[in-house]
């Protein structure tokens, strides 16, 4: 339809298809974990400390999830409000404590996983009100229709709700959920999933990795001493996780804090070293890492939102995780005023670091992985002895210095190197000795123990015997090495600058 305004202007009207339109604003990178995570988000907002998630799987073709919770809940006009598109503008002031942005969440958290959804809702002593969002119902109108549900509706879903909650055991005590959030349909396990397993899948994620996701997005919520938040999926209690645990905080190291006022709000970064102890427990857990992700999964930045944690186990794009860099660990907290700053995305999974910021969080970025490494590289040093009485029984010493702490030699009074040595005439010892220096150069800069020194021909300085090296390069040379391969063998191995050479070196180089 095509009319005049104004005499200048032609408009049409671009109301879109309602079904496709759902369907692709549902396509924002959600998981089933992430999109309870954004409702749980809401729960919270309404200040609930009870949260209840419940599967209801009647046969392979209709398998429901309830999301309910004892917040303070909706009026009728409230619900009817929260449940359009968007509920709320990005631009208005909010609470510190609300944990929504785009007034989306609601429905693309639960568009992602279901084309059909309830919510029933009431305030303290109320009656419970309900709307409803159904893509087939979208589909044959054409119309952005909500539906009403009547009391009868409501009474439908409060027994079915009963029925599925009293299937389960372990309930909790003196919970009246205000708030309930019905899924009918997850069509990413009745479409994609074999009949016989579409039950089981769900409910083994929701075991498996949903648990385990919340108790480390939630924790700070969980561990809060007044009405400490309580999340039951089903028969299980989620238990939260603390990346940066008080109960190890004296074996935690920081590396001091990167804080700075932004536009009204702080932007806080605390790096932190895990004890390279972490290493040895990984594997009985010992409060570092969840059952179901080891230290590498868990290495990287912390964002914290509030008190809720937006992005976990990864760099953000800034490097990539390695092995050596299992034991660093950055917090960032933030708040949520400058979400449009940060670029929070809906789902809640990744903010940017604004560019005033970013030099001093890159610096603290380059710090914790440079202690990282070291604390990685130095774990072997627990195990070696500095003890004399000791020395006889360990392949290497530690020797402690001023300048670089503990660093590793070869033991020459270790039996099977002693015994060695002693079968040698005295060229061989002296070959053998500086092969020695060289394991012991290596082996330090494996560990960042080692910074290459000036060679001042002096053996008791050096470690190593001058004419020993002299006649070692003059056989390189006989075998058909170059002079910057030569140097490379000769001086890098060895630990030594290429400057400042001996005379009779230099010589044989030119």
């Amino acid at each position: 339809m095509k009319e005049k305004i104004a005499e200048e202007l032609l408009y049409e009207d671009a109301n879109p298809n309602p079904e496709y339109l759902v369907k692709s604003i549902a396509e924002q990178g959600y998981s089933l974990e992430t999109a309870l995570a954004d409702l749980v988000d809401n729960s919270i907002s309404a200040k609930a400390d009870k949260i209840e998630i419940l599967t209801d799987v009647i046969d392979a073709d209709n398998i429901s999830l309830y999301i309910t919770d004892n917040g303070e809940g909706m009026t009728a006009e409230e619900l009817a409000s929260n449940m359009k598109f968007p509920s709320s503008s990005v631009e208005q002031k909010r609470d510190k404590s609300d944990l929504g942005r785009f007034g989306l969440g609601l429905k693309t958290a639960s568009f992602s996983q279901t084309r059909k959804f309830t919510v029933l809702s009431r305030t303290k002593n109320g009656d419970y009100s309900a709307r409803t969002w159904d893509v087939d119902y979208l589909k044959k109108t054409g119309k952005w229709r909500i539906i009403v549900n009547s009391k009868n509706d409501i009474n439908v879903i409060l027994n079915k709700y009963q029925k599925c909650t009293n299937n389960f055991g372990k309930q909790f005590t003196d919970f009246e959920p205000n708030t309930l959030i019905v899924w009918q349909g997850l069509y990413k396990f009745q479409n994609f999933i074999e009949a016989e397993n579409r039950g089981k899948a769900l409910i083994d994620q929701l075991d498996k990795t949903t648990r385990e996701y919340l108790g480390i997005v939630f924790h700070r919520f969980m561990q809060r001493k007044e009405k400490p938040l309580q999340i039951r999926i089903n028969n299980w209690m989620v238990e939260y996780f603390d990346p940066f645990p008080v109960k190890n905080r004296q074996d935690l190291r920081t590396l001091g804090v990167f804080e700075r006022p932004y536009k009204g709000d702080v932007f806080r970064v605390e790096a932190f070293v895990l004890p390279s102890k972490a290493l040895k427990e990984e594997k009985k857990h010992g409060g570092w890492v969840t059952p179901r992700r080891n230290l590498m999964d868990l290495e990287g930045l912390y964002i914290y939102r509030g008190e809720r944690v937006i992005y976990f186990g990864g760099w953000n794009g800034l490097i990539k995780r390695q092995a050596n860099l299992k034991l660093a660990r950055l917090k960032v907290d933030v708040g949520n005023i400058n979400d449009d700053i940060l670029q929070l995305n809906v789902a809640k999974s990744k903010i940017s670091i604004p560019f005033e910021l970013n030099r001093g969080f890159l610096e603290k970025v380059a710090d914790l992985r440079a202690e990282a490494r070291k604390e990685y590289f130095n774990h072997g040093l627990r195990d070696v002895s500095s003890s004399k009485t000791e020395s006889k029984e360990s392949l290497f010493n530690k020797i402690i210095t001023s300048d670089k702490g503990a660093v590793l030699e070869l033991n020459s009074d270790y039996p099977g190197i002693k015994n060695f040595l002693n079968d040698l005439d005295m060229s061989q010892r002296k070959q053998f000795k500086m092969i020695m220096h060289m394991i012991n150069v290596s082996s330090n800069r494996l560990l960042d123990k080692h910074e290459d020194q000036e060679i001042i021909g002096v053996k008791e300085k050096d470690g190593v015997d001058l004419k020993l090296l002299i006649n070692y390069i003059k056989q390189l040379k006989k075998e058909g090495f170059d002079n910057v391969k030569i140097k490379e063998l000769a001086f890098g191995d060895l630990g030594f600058k290429e400057t400042n050479l001996p005379d009779e070196i230099s010589t044989l180089l030119k």
